[in-house]
């Protein structure tokens, strides 16, 4: 096997042979360029299939008498072991911050809110009211940053709420706010997710020597506690306790949780890759096709439906999503990506 770029020098071929080796070795080349530019693309793609998809076996554990917070702490923890194993020689670049604290905090509440608001909500308008993160996002980063908004972030800004007004406007309801406990949730996971792509970069600035695979260690210990938290909302005890039963007496209940925890802390690794490797810009844009995915999944999945109005609303709030990755700003925080946190 030749490892490309090594510096190493094989004998030089002869004259007549040359014309032949130098062919050789661009058609070789190319194949291999072209993986290098595609794999890591095609990993953020499937990060954000999989994310699309994922609002699923939620519901399929709960319809088993798993609730959604007990099956996010039962699925973070998983992923939280797994991560511990693939990455604990990196165990030792932690160290004792606030700023970690706070994306703990920001993960966690990211995603028992996503999870339970997917669970319990309509999926396509829970999703829509999650990716307004380049409001939140802009907001975050001007009192935390200090990062000025300018005309181009207040513009995305106004695309975006517009969108959401658009969305979730109705003349018996009043005020266009979230209508239900499902919605307020996609809003919050949403908010705390802008929060956690802010902070993400205050730590990578004032703790350089701690690892990014610590950040999402820290990230889902933050899911697990987060969960464990508010685990009386939904349920409490009584809720914990069928949780275990059916996880304990359901071969197939235990067996779709371990897999969709394996998953996630795998399409994390995946994703990471992707994103070491692919401009921030670019991500953004990728990571919108988990909108795509959710939208065909709950059609065919839960025959969940969005009307004229609502799509027309969820466009712009796509919209102003992708305008924020085509139209970067050096001088702004860059949108939140699902790659930071997520299920």
């Amino acid at each position: 096997m030749t490892v490309a770029g090594n510096g190493a020098r094989g004998p030089e071929p002869a004259s007549g042979a040359s014309s032949t080796s130098h062919h050789s070795t661009g058609a070789s080349a190319l194949p291999a360029s072209l993986y290098a530019r595609a794999a890591p693309a095609l990993a953020i793609l499937i990060g954000s299939s999989v994310w699309g998809l994922a609002w699923f076996p939620y519901r399929v554990l709960a319809g088993w008498g798993v609730a959604a917070v007990p099956a996010q702490i039962c699925t973070a923890s998983v992923a939280l072991v797994l991560l511990t194993l693939v990455y604990r020689r990196s165990l030792g670049t932690l160290r004792w911050s606030w700023l970690l604290v706070g994306v703990a905090f920001a993960g966690g509440t990211t995603n028992v809110a996503f999870v339970w608001g997917t669970t319990h909500g309509h999926v396509m308008r829970v999703l829509l009211l999650f990716y307004l993160t380049p409001v939140w996002t802009a907001l975050f980063a001007h009192w935390l940053l200090g990062e000025r908004v300018g005309l181009r972030g207040a513009g995305l800004i106004v695309l975006a709420l517009g969108g959401a007004g658009l969305m979730l406007w109705t003349p018996e309801l009043g005020w266009p706010v979230p209508n239900n406990p499902g919605e307020w949730a996609g809003a919050i996971a949403g908010a705390a997710f802008a929060l956690n792509n802010v902070l993400l970069r205050r730590v990578s600035q004032s703790l350089p020597d701690v690892r990014a695979e610590m950040r999402s260690w820290t990230l889902y210990l933050g899911c697990v506690v987060g969960g464990l938290l508010v685990l009386p909302f939904d349920g409490g005890i009584q809720g914990a306790r069928e949780a275990v039963s059916a996880l304990s007496s359901g071969a197939a209940t235990a067996a779709v949780a371990l897999a969709l925890g394996c998953t996630i802390a795998l399409t994390n690794v995946v994703v990471q890759f992707g994103l070491a490797r692919v401009p921030a810009n670019q991500a953004a844009l990728i990571m919108l096709f988990e909108i795509v995915v959710a939208a065909i999944s709950s059609w065919w999945l839960a025959s969940e439906g969005l009307g004229a109005r609502e799509i027309a609303g969820g466009l712009c709030i796509v919209a102003a999503g992708a305008l924020s990755g085509i139209l970067p700003d050096s001088r702004r925080c860059k949108s939140a990506t699902a790659g930071d946190a997520m299920v």
